[in-house]
């Protein structure tokens, strides 16, 4: 990396008060060998004191750009800020718990230098994450390869480096259900893995826990796939085959034989699994309307409320700043 070339290290954050400043230093370390740089942290609506450490680090380090969000519109879409407001050659991003060790970075800059537009981080271990979750993920990702077409990383998370390019890129890319580790991967271009080892958290508690996790996975499917829908009118289909073949055997057995069909407990069953088969189709349908929905209406992916720079706001970045 050249002396005119920037590096930008994108961090979303919220609620992390106790780790802001571990994290600060670390990469710090990090990445100023490396050349010119900029630390750009992403407040997701915190509510913990987070932004009053952001504004003492700013204060104390020019390096330091800060944008705090009007709310908390979840981890995809602050890192969706951060990457639009970064304005280097290359862009690293990664989350500020520190399970992600900023001493990778260099890595990750060697290799771009190499000429690869992404360069995602791979965990080869994982500390502090239980047996049945990391099993869970694992297998997440097979079906999500397997139904995307996508080649999505087994073991990458959102901890990655982008060229300029890759990250004009995606900005090209505002559909609101962001998955951006499988959006990284559609893109294209020249990608590279490189392994280490995930630390457990070095302070607080996990902002992704189950519910969030699976939210995050469905994103990933229904933005990569219409595997469901089509796996819904292959259900329906079966069911009807199923139901013509019952029906024309209970005519049979009611028109050329003695016995007529009995069960009344059997044909409530198979009411019930005919409407619990409807249902499920119509969510699954209907999870895929209320994206359309959602898209339909054109909102911000986020708001800026106030953006902070050299421990200054700055006012032409601060939307509630600007003339009318």
């Amino acid at each position: 990396m050249s002396a005119a070339q920037l590096l930008s290290v994108v961090a979303p954050v919220y609620n992390e008060a106790e780790v802001v400043d571990a994290f600060h230093a670390r990469v710090r370390d990090a990445v100023a060998p490396l050349g010119p740089y900029e630390l750009v942290f992403v407040d997701d609506g915190s509510i913990d004191g987070t932004w009053d450490r952001l504004l003492a680090l700013s204060a104390a380090d020019s390096s330091v750009k800060l944008i705090r969000l009007s709310r908390n519109f979840g981890h995809q879409a602050a890192l969706t800020a951060g990457l639009d407001a970064a304005q280097g050659d290359a862009v690293v991003t990664l989350d500020a718990d520190l399970q992600d060790p900023p001493e990778l970075i260099p890595e990750l800059v060697l290799q771009w230098r190499r000429g690869y537009d992404v360069v995602f981080a791979v965990r080869g271990a994982r500390e502090g994450e239980r047996r049945w979750r990391l099993g869970a993920i694992r297998l997440y990702y097979r079906l999500l390869r397997r139904v995307s077409g996508t080649d999505i990383p087994e073991q990458a998370g959102d901890f990655r480096l982008l060229s300029r390019r890759a990250v004009d890129t995606l900005a090209r890319m505002p559909e609101r259900a962001r998955f951006l580790r499988g959006m990284s991967s559609w893109i294209g271009f020249k990608q590279v893995g490189v392994t280490y080892r995930r630390d457990a958290r070095y302070a607080g508690e996990t902002k992704y826990p189950l519910r969030k996790l699976l939210r995050l996975g469905l994103d990933g499917i229904l933005s990569f796939s219409t595997l469901p829908l089509k796996l819904v009118s292959v259900l329906g289909f079966a069911l009807v085959v199923v139901c013509a073949g019952i029906l024309a055997w209970s005519l049979y057995v009611r028109l050329f034989t003695s016995h007529g069909p009995q069960g009344w407990t059997s044909v409530i069953a198979v009411v019930l699994l005919l409407g619990g088969m409807q249902l499920l189709s119509l969510g699954i349908i209907g999870q895929y309307i209320a994206r359309i929905f959602d898209e339909s209406k054109q909102r911000p992916l986020y708001l800026i409320d106030e953006v902070v720079q050299g421990g200054r706001v700055d006012a032409e970045a601060t939307p509630a700043l600007r003339a009318p």
